[in-house]
C-alpha cells in the first residue's frame, strides 16, 4: 500500500475524532461502510449491530457527555489497518441509560484497530480501560 493511502487512512480516523467532538455525528455515516462489522469484545447490549449501532452509541454518548474531547496519542497505519491509541474526557451532563446527570468527569483510554476499505471503515476492534459505564456505576440489564 502506498504511503499516500496510509496517510489518507490515518486522516480518516483523525477527522472522525475531530468531527465527533464538534458534534457532527453525520461523519459516522460518511466514514463507516454500510457493511461495517464491530468486533469489540463487549459492545453495549441492546444496540443494533454494525453501522446503526455505532451511530446510536455516538448519539447516546454525545447527548450524555456533550463536552467530550478525544486526544490522539498515536496513529499507526499499515496495509489496510489503522491503530489508534487515544483518550477521551467528558462530563456527564445528560441522562445516560436512565441515570440522571452526575456532573462527574470521566476519562476513557483505549486502543482501536480499524480496517479501511475503499476509504471507509469496514471493521473495528476497540479495547478500553475502565469504561464510562463502570466509572458512573451504571449496569445495563441483560
Amino acid at each position: 500500500m502506498s504511503q499516500a493511502i496510509l496517510e489518507e487512512n490515518k486522516a480518516l480516523i483523525k477527522r472522525l475524532m475531530t468531527e465527533v467532538d464538534r458534534g457532527n455525528l453525520g461523519i459516522i455515516d460518511e466514514s463507516y461502510s454500510d457493511d461495517y462489522v464491530d468486533n469489540t469484545p463487549s459492545p453495549i447490549r441492546g444496540l443494533a449491530k454494525g453501522k446503526a449501532g455505532i451511530i446510536k452509541a455516538a448519539e447516546i454518548f454525545k447527548a450524555s457527555f456533550p463536552d467530550t474531547k478525544h486526544v490522539i496519542h498515536q496513529l499507526i497505519a499499515e496495509d489496510d489497518r489503522v491503530t489508534l491509541h487515544m483518550s477521551a474526557e467528558g462530563t456527564h451532563t445528560g441522562e445516560l441509560f436512565g441515570v440522571q446527570p452526575t456532573g462527574k468527569k470521566v476519562t476513557l483510554t483505549g486502543i482501536s484497530i480499524y480496517v479501511i476499505k475503499d476509504g471507509k471503515i469496514s471493521e473495528r476492534w476497540a479495547y478500553h480501560g475502565v469504561g464510562v459505564l463502570d466509572q458512573l456505576g451504571i449496569e445495563i440489564p441483560k
